[in-house]
Order: structure tokens, then sequence, then C-alpha cells
């Protein structure tokens, strides 16, 4: 069994101690990105069967008796398991010895649930008054549909995201649960904060987000469409509402994406296409977006001439922005994912060695870090109860 603490030796938050109460994925990915930063993370499930993602699949791993989900993989890397029923009073003084122990606590139970349990904020302040304390709910902790459950996809068309992407007329999730991860980032980011100002006043507080939230968060210039110029937006498939051309485009043997952003690359990109920079339809941005449908029509006639790889060589070195549409195989493959770190090789007690997508954000002069598989149900059991025994 591997001690997990070995890995969390490293990294800005050395020392911080989490307790992750969370299930799923938004409070767990919270959770994660804590463990990538050097923080040691217990996460506490329910004896027998613990986080349900544990049961998301298919794909699983493993033996036919002890299945391991590559979905549970994906946002508990950096983690020590715990198995503790919070209902009872074995698990109650459980959870009391870590909370003693903890610099942040995570939680994504529905609203009211943890004051049920015994540990509303009150008591847990009672308990550790430094304690931080992070808490995602699906719509928000107060409110007149505060007690509603949050699933990613649900949150995803209450939020307006759906309205916004796939095609017209046909509203389309985002292909990652990107509600859950935004609120485990936003969560993030408020807890750091919470966690310096500790530094000035002594005591912890709660920080709250909610998968609502963290996607009207992004709403970004969608959003003033709305509120300051009163346009609703809708979805328009691949292309950009504001900015022409800017959008996937069809070449002689398949997909290219182009981003032209002001018109000085506008012209740099007619003169690589063989279009007229100065034609009265597309000489300023505002035009070719009144016209894209027409831009459009022009440009893949031209890419039509060429295979993909012939324009995008011709376009960088014209200095476009301009890309590939990988599938994920091709992003795993790629030498640049490869170089920034993105993957990374853990030992699992059940699987051996398994590669992992890895942290966003990495360190100048740090040394690589080392991670630690997800944990198998438990796995800590022991170790943690000991720690905890020496006081």
């Amino acid at each position: 069994m591997a001690d997990t603490q070995e890995f969390a030796d490293a990294g800005p938050l050395a020392g911080y101690v989490v307790v992750d109460l969370s299930r799923a994925l938004a409070g767990p990915h919270a959770g994660m990105m804590l463990g990538d930063l050097g923080a040691r993370v217990i996460k506490v499930e329910a004896p027998g069967h613990g986080d349900e993602s544990r049961t998301w699949g298919p794909p699983f791993l493993g033996p036919n008796d002890q299945p391991v989900s590559s979905y549970f993989l994906s946002c508990n890397r950096n983690k020590e398991s715990v198995t503790a029923d919070l209902k009872s009073e074995a698990g109650k003084e459980l959870l009391t010895r870590l909370v003693e122990r903890a610099d942040v606590l995570i939680e994504n139970f529905r609203t009211g649930v943890l004051e049920r349990l015994g540990f509303g904020v009150e008591r847990l302040h009672e308990i550790n008054p430094r304690l931080v304390v992070l808490s995602i709910t699906g719509f928000g902790p107060d409110g007149p549909e505060a007690g509603r459950a949050g699933y990613d996809q649900i949150a995803q068309g209450e939020a307006g995201i759906m309205s916004l992407t796939g095609e017209p007329g046909h509203p389309a999730k985002v292909g990652v649960p990107i509600g859950d991860l935004l609120a485990g980032m936003y969560g993030v980011s408020g807890l750091l904060a919470a966690l310096l100002e500790r530094e000035r006043t002594g005591r912890g507080r709660v920080v709250r987000t909610s998968l609502l939230s963290a996607l009207v968060g992004v709403h970004a210039f969608q959003g003033t469409r709305w509120t300051v110029a009163g346009e609703l937006p809708h979805a328009i498939g691949n292309h950009h509402p504001s900015i022409a051309p800017y959008g996937l485009f069809n070449a002689a043997d398949g997909a290219l994406q182009v981003a032209v952003g002001n018109d000085v690359s506008w012209r740099a990109f007619a003169a690589v296409a063989g279009l007229d920079p100065d034609d009265p339809r597309f000489a300023t941005n505002r035009l070719r977006v009144q016209h894209r449908d027409e831009l459009v029509a022009e440009i893949e006639k031209a890419f039509a001439a060429h295979p993909r790889d012939h324009w995008l060589a011709r376009l960088d070195a014209a200095g476009i922005a301009s890309g590939k549409v990988r599938s994920l195989d091709e992003v795993y493959e790629w030498e640049q994912t490869r170089s920034q770190g993105l993957l990374v090789d853990v030992e699992h007690p059940l699987l051996g060695t398994v590669q992992l997508p890895g942290p966003a954000v990495r360190f100048d002069d740090a040394p690589p870090k080392r991670h630690a598989a997800p944990p198998l149900l438990g796995e800590h059991d022991e170790t943690v109860r000991a720690w905890l025994a020496e006081g």
C-alpha cells in the first residue's frame, strides 16, 4: 500500500491538511487540485460503496470482483481514502478528530445535510476556528431553489450554456462536465484566498460556490450581450458571434480552425486564402460578422483546393492563429501535450502503472512532482487512524 503522504511533501501547500467529504466530481476535482499543490488530502467515504463515481462506467479496469472506474481515476489522485459512517458515533468521532487537524474541509452535500449530521458551520468552527470550509452545491445555498440536486448537465441547461452550444435550434451540452469542473476550480480559488486571509485574522471562513454560479460566471461576453446590449445570444455552431473569420472550416481532406482577431490579421489571412481584403463585404470585422455566411463560403471554396496541412503551414508562416481538431488519442500522443507535464504515471495497487491526465499548473524551478494513484476504498483506514492517534 502506497503511503500517500510521501507524495504530499512538495508544493506550495505542503503541510496543509484537507478533509474531503465530497463525492462525484466538483468537490473531488477541487480536492485533487489541492493535492496537486502539495496538500495532504484525506477523502472520507461511506463504508462498503464509497464515492458513487467508483461505480460510474464503463470503462472499468482490473479484476471483476474489484472493478476500478476510469471516471473515479480522473478526479482522485493524490488522496488518501478512509471510511466512516458519519451517522454513527464512531464516524462522528473520526470526523471531529480530522477537523481538529485540518486546514480545509470540502463538502458538496445538499443544503442542510451537514447540519443534520451535526457538523454545521458553527460546530465546525467550534471544533477548529481556523478551518476553511468549501461548500459546493448545485444551485446555491439559499434562494427559492436552494434544495435542488445538482448534476452537471442539468446545470448546463439551467445556466444557459446549452442554449449557446451546438448548431442553431439544437441545444447541446459541453463534452466534459464543465459545470462540475468550473465549480471545483472557482472553489479552490476562493479557499486559497480564505487561507491567505487566515494568516491575517487567525480564523477560517466558509467559501461557497455552485454549479450555477460557476457556469453563469463564465458567460463572459455572451452575458453582457444580454445584460448590457439587450441582444439574446443563441447557438451558431462552430463560429464566433462577434469575430470573423473565427471558427471551423473544411479543407480538401478535413477540418481546420482559424482565428482572425483584428483587421491587420485579416489582411494577412486574405493574402493566404486568395481573398480581396478590401472587398466591401469584408473590409472590417463588423462587416465580416454581418456577412459571415458569405465569408465562410468564400473561405471554404478557397480551402477546398488543398489539404489541411497545406493551409496550416501557410497560415502559421503568415502568423495567423490556426490549428487542427484533434481526437483525444491524438492529444495525448502530441509531443506538445507531453512536454507540458500533462500526463503523469502513477502506481495503482490493482492496475499497476497507469497514466493519468496531469495537473494544468506547474511552477518554475520546482522539480517534477510525484503523484499518488487514486486510492482504493478505505486503503488508508489504518494509517490515517494511526496518525490521528499520535495526537
